[in-house]
């Protein structure tokens, strides 16, 4: 899939800015992206529509939050994998959590961010060389806005990791609300050689078309945790594929230091089954 050029100037341009600060520093206050947006863009009357200029910084934090959001999909894998033989219900719930955080950093990798409190959807476009960001009223909830902005966006339509149908959320409800489940295994403590193997199998096992979350098959934690590690390499490689050089802030953040003796990111699957993201 061929990256469009819009996308690919807007991501450069905000991680060029992140390319001249310190890693370690980089990443604002929490919530400074909502806080920063609920100034930029005020509010108006409901259901509006319309347009507004926002700063080179303003426009970086929609990158730094897609990053953040990446790496708690990457913690949450691993507390998912970690998860897996003691509680299948906790190793679902979490693997289906790292899915969400990765649909998130893509959405904002892509521009879009939700604004809860006034009821608005968000878009950060680089234009003409100005950073604008467009905005109209929300229609639905946080977690299908997000991926259904991700699942219908163009370099995601014919990827099978990102079905229109979200199977999902079907198979986290399941296991947040349906009663009497009953599946409570002797607990534990967590194995650091037990999580290096179950994520080291997850990368390598053999499928033709992915294997979705079924709930018939509840807890089904193959499934989950097999498309969540894919979706969080995707979105590496396609970070890595847009900023082609080397760049100080995802030079230290690709690769989390608290990840690095569990995973490495690779995936064995059939080539067809890769993400091919070009510029």
């Amino acid at each position: 899939m061929r990256i469009d050029a819009s996308l690919r100037d807007r991501v450069q341009a905000d991680f060029n800015l992140l390319n001249i600060v310190a890693a370690r520093n980089a990443f604002p206050e929490p919530n400074s992206l909502s806080d920063s947006l609920d100034i930029a863009v005020p509010p108006g009357p409901k259901k509006a529509t319309g347009t507004k200029n926002i700063s080179p910084e303003i426009s970086k934090m929609f990158t730094t939050a897609a990053v953040d959001m990446w790496l708690r999909a990457v913690h949450s894998f691993l507390i998912s994998g970690s998860l897996t033989a003691v509680s299948p219900l906790w190793a679902s719930v979490t693997g289906y959590y790292s899915s969400h955080y990765s649909m998130r950093a893509f959405a904002h990798l892509l521009g879009f961010f939700r604004q809860f409190t006034r009821k608005r959807i968000l878009r950060s476009e680089l234009v003409a060389g100005r950073h604008i960001c467009s905005f109209g009223p929300l229609r639905g909830r946080e977690h299908e806005i997000y991926w259904k902005t991700v699942k219908e966006d163009q370099h995601f339509l014919s990827d099978p990791f990102f079905p229109l149908t979200n199977l999902d959320v079907d198979h986290r409800d399941w296991a947040n609300y349906v009663d009497h489940l009953s599946d409570f295994r002797p607990f534990r403590p967590l194995d650091k050689e037990a999580l290096k193997g179950r994520i080291e199998r997850i990368s390598e096992i053999p499928f033709v078309l992915p294997p979705l979350p079924d709930v018939g098959r509840y807890p089904d934690v193959d499934s989950v945790q097999i498309i969540a590690y894919h979706r969080i390499v995707r979105f590496r490689h396609l970070v890595d594929t847009l900023l082609v050089g080397k760049n100080r802030f995802w030079d230290v953040y690709r690769n989390p230091a608290w990840a690095m003796e569990f995973m490495d990111f690779q995936l064995t699957a059939g080539r067809t089954l890769h993400s091919e993201f070009t510029l």
